[in-house]
């Protein structure tokens, strides 16, 4: 039996996992870098062993820290959760040789799967549909468009598409590249690039007694930069012969290397249907929660159970009920290449309704920092049928209260009442077709009704009585408008409130009837509808929710200052980071082209180029290998050409290589 469990890992993963122990009469021990002292994980554990460092590298991903720390607490066992150590075979290894029970499948198993070439052979052998791999030293026209994959790890690191043959060679050396500083091995194969596919996939749960469970389907084809974003079960759309098959394959796939445990096999879909096998994930997976809905089962209990030499409850898995759809919640910009965002999370709050499932771990007032995935929650709605758990989902994420920085909310919510998307029509391309339809600027009118909530907010904070302003103690001044300014976050559009004051109390210039106003509470009826605005100030942040929205705005000085702007050329951070690179000679002197990679800046698990914003000449260079800089931070300064249009300096960045959620 187990009595003590480490979590080796952080954040909503080690959150979730301790809550499934609370239940079981589990005690829980966290680790912690020194970023995340503060961390609800360590806060929700019952004891918690420092892993000291920051980054990763010299925090989570030490193996002999994690080893050492569960035999320091005492902890009995040790479950991996996702990203970091889960898939690290030499890890399960050195826990098991030292005392604790790895709640994960046999290492020998994660060994098998950790190369997907070697995967793909063993899944050949097994029955399983494949891609057929092509030779790139052979490629012609013919097999054109490629994928180039990372053998040893996955997340999109050292992933590339390449169309044209001229372009193979490059990329076969990024990618390598990239897969040896991601995974330590070089190893890149190439395979045909499906069209337009589907990301299917299916949870299977195996005991050390011969039992073998494949818990039906999931669909996670929105993915951004090759991670996903939406996910759901069952996947939509599958004949019954279809399913049949890929559950048999998952099954096979698990019995092939001896497998123990919770683990994911993931399939493409063809736009013809075709089932190939992609790889087989020895984990347990983010989007494991759509899945316990369907089956009304706790994957991690089971996965407990079975690293207790228990077999599976029965010879066949439940009856699936209903359908659920998971949305991640990410801290990053969708309009601005996904960059990722950093600061204090004021507020979190998503709506508790029946069928909601929140999975996260943050609370208001923690801080996202830069060395960790932006992910901030899951959110899972389930119900009797997909078209309700869409809507469910879709109106808790907009209900939701979130206050800090940029996040990815709105674009939840745009994809999941988007037309394809309620009609099932799924594939890999969606953000890549539909990304600028789903990052478009609130409307115009939502956006000066919420400036002028915001606007009359203020003005009855500043009465000096507390609670409701009463209509009675405005001054009858209506000579001159008052007037306030906001620019909206994070599109940066500028609007004005002006409104006069009256007997009754305000009376904004463009019609409205101000209904009821308090510091935190605005109602006004416009165009004969009654709107309700909640309204938080934090600094010069101002938070406006309503039922259909929510804006964020910063409240400006009357008058612009005009020497806060950057100076023409000037490339800065535009996120705290670390300088992980710059290019090679590059130095004040040296001669640069619009969209010439310069600097290359690492936060929150992502790597950023920093491009040049037009051609000429550099003139100034502040980073260097290893700087820590912050947002807004000078990294260099290009004095263009006279020829050339000035470029945004913190606008020209984009994202590089990306990496699986941790």
């Amino acid at each position: 039996m187990i009595r003590s469990l480490l979590v080796a890992n952080r954040g909503e993963i080690a959150c979730r996992i301790f809550r499934t122990c609370r239940a079981l009469g589990i005690a829980t021990v966290a680790v912690y870098s020194d970023a995340d002292a503060d961390a609800l994980h360590v806060r929700e554990a019952d004891t918690a062993v420092r892993l000291p460092g920051a980054a990763p590298s010299d925090t989570y991903l030490r193996g002999d820290l994690v080893v050492r720390a569960a035999l320091a607490a005492g902890a009995d066992a040790v479950h991996p959760g996702y990203g970091f150590l889960s898939e690290n075979a030499a890890f399960a290894r050195a826990v098991r040789d030292a005392g604790p029970v790895w709640v994960g499948p046999p290492a020998e198993a994660i060994e098998l799967m950790a190369s997907k070439t070697r995967a793909k052979e063993l899944m050949a052998a097994a029955g399983v549909p494949l891609l057929a791999p092509v030779d790139t030293e052979k490629a012609g026209a013919g097999d054109l468009p490629l994928l180039l994959k990372a053998a040893a790890g996955g997340g999109g690191r050292g992933m590339r598409i390449v169309r044209e043959l001229a372009d193979l060679p490059g990329e076969l050396t990024a990618a390598a590249a990239e897969a040896a500083a991601a995974f330590g091995d070089s190893e890149v194969f190439a395979e045909p690039y499906v069209e337009r596919g589907r990301h299917v996939e299916v949870q299977v749960m195996a005991d050390e007694h011969g039992g073998v469970w494949a818990l039906g389907t999931r669909d996670c084809s929105l993915q951004r930069r090759h991670q996903k974003v939406v996910e759901e079960a069952p996947a939509p759309g599958l004949g019954d012969a279809l399913r049949t098959r890929l559950h048999d394959a998952a099954v096979a796939a698990a019995r092939a290397v001896g497998y123990r445990g919770a683990g994911t096999v993931e399939f493409l879909l063809g736009a013809d249907g075709r089932p190939y096998f992609l790889e087989m994930n020895t984990r347990l997976q983010v989007e494991h929660p759509v899945t316990e809905a369907v089956f009304g089962l706790d994957l991690v209990a089971l996965q407990l159970r079975v690293a207790e030499g228990e077999p599976l409850p029965a010879l066949a898995p439940p009856e699936p009920r209903g359908h659920a759809v998971e949305a991640r919640l990410y801290a990053e910009d969708p309009a601005r290449d996904w960059q990722p965002q950093t600061g204090a999370l004021l507020t979190l709050e998503v709506p508790d309704e029946p069928g909601v499932r929140l999975d996260t771990g943050y609370t208001g007032g923690d801080t996202i920092g830069v060395h960790y995935d932006p992910m901030l929650a899951k959110v899972i709605a389930h119900a009797p049928t997909r078209n309700e758990a869409v809507r469910l989902l879709a109106r808790a994420l907009e209900r939701a209260r979130i206050h800090g920085p940029v996040t990815n909310r709105d674009l939840l919510v745009r994809s999941l009442r988007h037309p394809d998307f309620r009609a099932a029509r799924l594939d890999t391309g969606f953000y890549d077709r539909h990304l600028a339809a789903l990052t478009a600027p609130p409307d115009e009118a939502d956006l000066r009704l919420a400036a002028l909530a915001a606007a009359l907010a203020d003005a009855a904070a500043r009465q000096d009585r507390p609670g409701p302003a009463r209509f009675g103690a405005w001054r009858n001044i209506s000579s001159r408008p008052h007037v306030k300014r906001y620019r909206a976050e994070p599109d940066g559009t500028e609007h004005e409130a002006a409104y006069r004051t009256g007997r009754t109390g305000p009376v904004p210039e463009t019609g409205e009837r101000v209904v009821a106003v308090s510091p935190g509470h605005v109602t006004l009826e416009a165009d004969s509808l009654t709107r309700h605005f909640h309204i938080t100030v934090h600094r010069d942040r101002v938070y406006v929710d309503t039922a259909t929205g929510s804006y964020t705005f910063t409240a400006l000085p009357r008058f612009t200052d005009p020497t806060d702007r950057a100076e023409p050329g000037s490339l800065l951070a535009p996120m705290p980071g670390t300088v992980v690179r710059v290019a090679d000679g590059l130095g004040a002197g040296a001669p640069v082209e619009a969209g010439q990679p310069l600097i290359w800046l690492e936060a929150m698990k992502m790597e950023h180029r920093i491009l040049a914003p037009g051609s000429g000449t550099l003139t100034a260079l502040h980073a260097a290998p290893g700087l820590q800089v912050e947002v807004g931070a000078l990294l260099a300064v290009v004095t263009e050409s006279p020829d050339t249009v000035a470029g945004s300096p913190a606008a020209a960045t984009e994202p590089a290589d990306p990496e699986e959620n941790a």
